[in-house]
């Protein structure tokens, strides 16, 4: 017998899982991920782990260097089949998934700056607890992020549940006493 608490669990449970996996499906490649090629039935086609150049792109057999810099996933296995179809496969199978994020940077007053491993999900209080905390000096109220790409980079101000994105770098200000 089905109770209507279970149904709404099991509602919720999807629709999480559905927003889970659409953020991921947004997800925008870049400089430093690394992604999985697999083209089935293909051997040499498929690679376990290409990591992707300063430029966002990789080289593929037979076609040369893709940009999947700004891309999603989906649109790179799009543009792997579209090419693969002109003239090498019939009907090419392909999947492309993010085996590891870019990087995120976190400076000023946290023990350890430096950076870390992208997770999704993450955000500033978690990176802060990644980075070792922060130091006694450090404020809560002065934080920014860094992000965008190369040629359109904005600063931001931050609060402790403000997401962090692949590539930002975080600056914790000093507090004034």
């Amino acid at each position: 017998m089905f109770m209507p608490n279970t149904f709404k669990y099991l509602s919720l449970l999807l629709l999480l899982a559905f927003s889970v996996g659409a953020n991921a499906a947004q997800y925008q490649l870049g400089s430093g991920d690394v992604i999985s090629v697999s083209v089935h039935g293909e051997p040499d086609l498929s690679f376990e782990e290409i990591r992707l150049t300063d430029a966002g792109t990789f080289t593929f057999p037979f076609i040369g260097e893709v940009d999947a810099d700004g891309k999603t996933s989906g649109e790179v296995r799009n543009l792997l089949v579209e090419k693969l179809k002109d003239g090498y496969l019939i009907d090419p199978r392909v999947s492309v998934s993010v085996v590891s994020y870019r990087e995120f940077y976190i400076a000023g007053e946290v023990k350890l700056p430096g950076g870390y491993p992208y997770q999704p999900g993450l955000t500033l209080d978690r990176a802060i607890a990644l980075a070792g905390g922060l130091t006694e000096r450090a404020s809560t109220k002065r934080m920014t992020i860094v992000r965008g790409s190369e040629g359109s980079r904005a600063e931001e101000e931050a609060t402790m549940n403000t997401r962090v994105r692949p590539g930002d770098t975080i600056n914790i200000d000093e507090g004034f006493f």
